[in-house]
């Protein structure tokens, strides 16, 4: 049986006296596609730079397609590359900029051919774009060189950070696209940072939320920031908006984080009776996807601009007849909330 992509074992990592990562353990499987969600400064960029083999950790072990990661081993790191949320490009042709890593490594045997097919991958006709300069793209079409340049190398491992931050909506899919094809044609193993959480569970077959260089959970998760304010009875308070409160038993700190698990979470098409000890909250239907094979429903409400995320076995979500759009109102046990 083949060993995991990576297997990462009390792994710490600091700049001066801050720590970035602090994680006791993480294996990622190979041929798998996992997303890295969190806010900025979680430690999500940090960690893809160690997966690159480009950063040293500051302390811990990293085992690297079943061996021990060497971050001088050229040989190693040529297993393995990162696409960068801005992408830069070399001032030459959309030619020149896919096939530049290819050069470098010697490896010229039919070059444009498969410079053609790597721009095919990404949605770019090689006729059009093959001779363009790279001051001439739109940054949808840049990313999208970029991406084909990195799987033009066919890597066993593809990192991407950020990759749909800055492009347009048709760029957004056709990264998606490649990156699949990428795991289903050729094994690649993918690890993908993301902000955009709809475009993560389209792609990821799990996602690690990090929260202060910690993996706070896998899967769908809320995070409740802070302020929060200490209350007399000893309680935390998130207020959201006038008509949205969130009581959390026991206070931490001012700026602390509570988790909610999405499962925790009911939803309601007309207002509920309040019950002590439970959170109610009016918000609207932003998505719905269907998870775990058609089972499951998992919605976006959004409220008061913080976007809560609830999962529901679909038949009880038919009953309720909710649909984009809709007005909602969603309770959870002030207890179910965990501080990180």
């Amino acid at each position: 049986m083949n060993s995991p992509a990576y297997q990462l074992s009390g792994l710490v990592h600091q700049y001066g006296p801050k720590t970035a990562l602090l994680l006791d353990e993480l294996n990622i499987d190979r041929g798998s596609i996992v997303g890295l969600a969190g806010p900025n400064g979680s430690g999500k960029s940090t960690l893809l730079r160690i997966l690159a083999l480009l950063e040293r950790p500051t302390q811990g072990r990293v085992v690297f397609l079943g061996q021990e990661a060497d971050f001088e081993s050229a040989r190693q790191r040529r297993e393995v590359t990162l696409l960068l949320q801005d992408p830069y490009l070399l001032k030459r042709t959309v030619l020149e900029n896919v096939a530049y890593g290819l050069r470098v490594r010697g490896d010229t045997n039919g070059l444009e051919k498969r410079v053609e097919e790597a721009l095919e991958w990404v949605g770019l006709v090689p006729g059009d774009f093959m001779g363009r300069s790279h001051g001439a793209l739109s940054g949808g079409e840049a990313q999208r060189v970029a991406l084909a340049a990195r799987l033009i190398l066919r890597p066993r491992v593809l990192l991407l950070d950020e990759p749909t931050a800055s492009v347009d909506t048709s760029s957004a899919r056709l990264i998606r696209e490649a990156a699949l094809r990428a795991r289903r044609e050729r094994g690649c193993t993918l690890v993908v940072a993301s902000h955009d959480q709809t475009w993560l569970e389209e792609v990821a077959d799990q996602t690690f939320h990090l929260h202060a260089g910690r993996v706070a959970g896998a899967g769908p998760i809320n995070l409740i920031r802070g302020p929060w304010q200490e209350q007399e009875n000893g309680s935390a308070l998130r207020e959201l908006d006038p008509d949205n409160r969130i009581v959390s038993p026991g206070f931490i700190k001012q700026n602390s984080t509570a988790m909610l698990d999405p499962g925790e979470v009911s939803l309601h098409s007309r207002p509920p009776q309040n019950s002590p000890g439970f959170n109610l909250l009016f918000g609207k239907i932003i998505s719905l996807n269907l998870t775990d094979h058609g089972s499951l429903v998992r919605a976006g409400i959004s409220v008061a601009g913080l976007v809560f995320t609830a999962c529901l076995d679909l038949e009880a979500f038919s009953r309720l007849g909710l649909n984009p759009g809709d007005p909602v109102w969603l309770t959870f046990e002030a207890q179910a909330l965990k501080w990180l």
